[in-house]
Parts: C-alpha cells; sequence; structure tokens
C-alpha cells in the first residue's frame, strides 16, 4: 500500500489512504487525489483563520475589505470539488448540469 504524503494533515491522510485502499487508482490518479487533499487542508487552512480574525479588516483607506483567507477558502473548496468529481469518487452518479470528467475511475 501507498504511504499518504507526510505534508497532508493527520485527518487527511487518513481520507487520502483510505481512498487509494478503497478505489484501483492509476498513477495520475494518485496525482489528482494527491492535489484534492492539498487543496482540502488549504481550505481549511484558511477557514481557521477566517474564525479567529473574521470575514473583513479595514484597508488603509478606511474602508472595509474581504480577507485574502475568504478567496483561498472558495478556491479551495472549488478545487477539492472538482478534483473529487474528476476522481469520479461517488458510487452514485448524479444527473445535473455540470461538466462531464475526464474519464470514469468506474472502467
Amino acid at each position: 500500500m501507498k504511504k499518504a504524503p507526510e505534508h497532508l494533515q493527520p485527518e487527511t491522510q487518513k481520507w487520502w489512504l483510505s481512498v487509494v485502499k478503497e478505489w484501483t487508482l492509476d498513477e495520475h490518479h494518485v496525482r489528482l487525489l494527491t492535489l484534492a487533499a492539498e487543496a482540502w487542508d488549504r481550505g481549511q487552512q484558511a477557514r481557521e483563520v477566517l474564525q479567529t480574525a473574521g470575514l473583513t479588516y479595514t484597508d488603509r483607506f478606511g474602508q472595509p475589505a474581504s480577507r485574502p483567507e475568504v478567496a483561498i477558502e472558495r478556491d479551495s473548496r472549488v478545487s477539492f470539488a472538482r478534483l473529487v468529481r474528476e476522481l469520479d469518487l461517488d458510487s452514485e452518479a448524479r444527473p445535473g448540469p455540470r461538466p462531464p470528467g475526464l474519464r470514469s475511475n468506474r472502467g
């Protein structure tokens, strides 16, 4: 069995290992899985900052501005969702208006 990337958070490593154990993944799928795990961790880091610092700050003109972590969290969520969809890890296909995956992992 493969070893989870060490730079991932412990809970994310567990998820990564559970996916590798449950699914048959080609090398490029493992890379996509790792990118998804990194996106998850990055989003969680941004969320933690937002919980402490709030969603906005006062800029140099005295106006409220969105913290950069808001965009980081949003972008990480989108990346995670797209990568998981690309890996086709759902057990049931969900109908709906979305771009198709490049290739099904169900084989």
